[in-house]
């Protein structure tokens, strides 16, 4: 055995063996989850019941569609829909199908988004929230095609519309197709505003791309969460295109606040009751036009 495979050797067994620098045994995996902002250490049960949000920074943590649904809607309210469209590979780009397999298998969801109704605080909704744990949130013809059946499902009811965008744009493997869902779904929510509708749209960490510039930034009200990257283009490009060098905070929540293009920048604690008294405000004005 050479010196080199003999240290090799001696330092895997004092990985596994040794006490941590405490004298304390390693914490198991998944107990405890160290935020990326603040570095404050907490345990994980505690982060998923204050909603995924650091307790010393308030760093918003990426949320599952699931997870989302389950902190907004009132318990056992939320119906999903089109939980049966698959997507398939139009240009027969590589080992496409195969990602979208894992990333099912891997998130529960049938694609990038999930769509349903329910209800908050007991008044109904219709509901699309993407999920960047598929394939980034990207959003393919399937991603489009959900959303846009789901405010056609508002408009027959009559209910607001709401829309949780986390996405890193349209996604390349399906071209143009991709594309088309831009203006498709918006034109779904003009005839949705065109009965007097209420459409809001939550930007949260990422929006971007083809998503931010279509119906993630039409809405009625435009709300984002803390923090959250919500632009076109990256910065590089940008500063490369403009050659200026941007703010620290550009493309933030709170710089598209600053400069008008998102109504309010709301925690995530205070997510319900905020979107329960804009649904609550917009009632009367839709019973009216109905």
């Amino acid at each position: 055995m050479s010196i080199r495979e003999l240290f090799k050797k001696k330092s895997k067994e004092e990985n596994t063996t040794m006490p941590s620098a405490k004298g304390k045994s390693d914490v198991p995996e998944g107990i405890m989850t160290k935020c990326p902002e603040c570095k404050h250490v907490i345990l994980t049960k505690d982060l998923m019941k204050n909603c995924k949000v650091c307790p010393e920074c308030q760093h918003h943590y990426k949320m599952t569609a699931h997870e989302r649904i389950e902190q907004l809607l009132d318990a056992e309210s939320f119906t999903s829909m089109d939980d049966h469209l698959i997507t398939e590979n139009p240009l027969d780009f590589p080992s496409y199908t195969e990602k979208i397999k894992a990333d099912a298998a891997a998130t529960g969801l049938n694609e990038a988004v999930l769509t349903g109704v329910g209800k908050i605080q007991g008044r109904p909704v219709a509901i699309a929230v993407m999920d960047a744990h598929f394939r980034m949130g990207s959003m393919g013809s399937v991603v489009g095609e959900k959303i846009t059946r789901t405010v056609e499902k508002a408009t027959e009811l009559g209910i607001p519309m709401l829309i949780f965008s986390a996405s890193g744009g349209a996604r390349m493997q399906e071209g143009v197709l991709s594309l088309m869902q831009m203006a498709k779904v918006s034109v779904a929510l003009k005839r949705h505003s065109n009965k007097g509708l209420l459409y809001v749209s939550i930007m949260t960490y990422p929006t971007t791309g083809g998503v931010s510039a279509s119906f993630a930034s039409v809405g009625d009200i435009n709300l984002a969460e803390p923090k959250a990257l919500i632009g076109f283009a990256g910065r590089r490009v940008i500063e490369q295109t403009v050659r200026e060098k941007l703010p620290e905070d550009f493309q933030t929540a709170e710089f598209l606040l600053s400069h008008g293009q998102v109504d309010a920048v709301v925690h995530r604690n205070d997510m319900v009751d905020v979107m329960s008294k804009i649904i609550q405000l917009h009632a009367g004005k839709e019973t009216e036009l109905a």
